[in-house]
């Protein structure tokens, strides 16, 4: 007989997924009813205007589309996210736009829009880190990819991707929105180097913390370590072995 008295084990990655789907359904009810009562212009200093709330609600809508898109990819593609991966991408989601926007701390906490992007930078290079050893470990594909190609090619991704979000940025800044922090809190627009300083910022530090990944990730491959591991994608019909 089998040993019905085996504890069931936690998956914290659904339950952290879980948590964080209701606060960004709650936040999107909670921006929502204030975006039609706040004013649509200048607001007293401190007190949020439409502007803010319709930036609030599109980024906890893309917070919910983004957050089953590892589920669907992986379903489509027939591979396993680690759930330590899966974790920090919760937890970042969380950060950036739960704490980020909706309890504005990138106004409240000095440097939280640098600590998100270094951290998304190592985030990304990670990612592409699984990618290629993904590929790699496929038998379809012939070509062993290098230590030196595998490090560049996950620094290069990270990058591209923190490119790709500026662009975001910038086109959801059309609206009316503030992403970029081009202008302050009251409303007053920044000028010259003032208004370029954000997102150059935000773009030299997704490299930092990608780089810094590349260069753990090249020493991992390069001495046959394993600090990459719980970071690696793998396919379905290993897990299931």
């Amino acid at each position: 007989m089998k040993d019905k008295t085996k504890k069931r084990k936690w998956n914290w990655a659904q339950i952290l997924a879980i948590f964080v789907l209701v606060t960004l359904v709650v936040s999107m009810v909670y921006a929502t009813v204030n975006l039609i009562t706040a004013p649509s212009g200048n607001a007293p200093e401190g007190q949020q205007t439409k502007g803010d709330y319709s930036l609030m609600l599109m980024q906890c809508v893309l917070g919910v589309v983004v957050l089953f898109l590892p589920s669907i990819i992986s379903k489509k593609m027939k591979f396993v996210i680690p759930n330590a991966m899966y974790i920090v991408f919760i937890v970042f989601l969380y950060c950036a736009i739960y704490l980020g926007e909706v309890r504005s701390f990138y106004y409240l906490i000095p440097n939280w829009d640098t600590i998100l992007h270094t951290f998304s930078g190592a985030m990304l290079g990670g990612l592409g880190f699984s990618i290629v050893s993904l590929l790699n470990n496929d038998e379809r594909v012939t070509l062993s990819m290098s230590p030196v190609f595998v490090a560049l090619f996950a620094c290069s991704f990270a990058v591209f991707l923190g490119v790709f979000w500026e662009f975001y940025e910038f086109a959801a800044d059309s609206f009316g929105m503030n992403m970029q922090k081009t202008m302050l809190e009251d409303g007053t627009m920044l000028q010259g180097h003032a208004a370029v300083a954000d997102t150059m910022g935000d773009l030299f530090v997704d490299f930092l913390g990608a780089f810094v990944i590349s260069i753990v990730g090249y020493f991992s491959i390069r001495k046959n370590k394993k600090w990459m591991k719980n970071f690696e994608f793998k396919k379905v019909d290993e897990e299931a072995k």
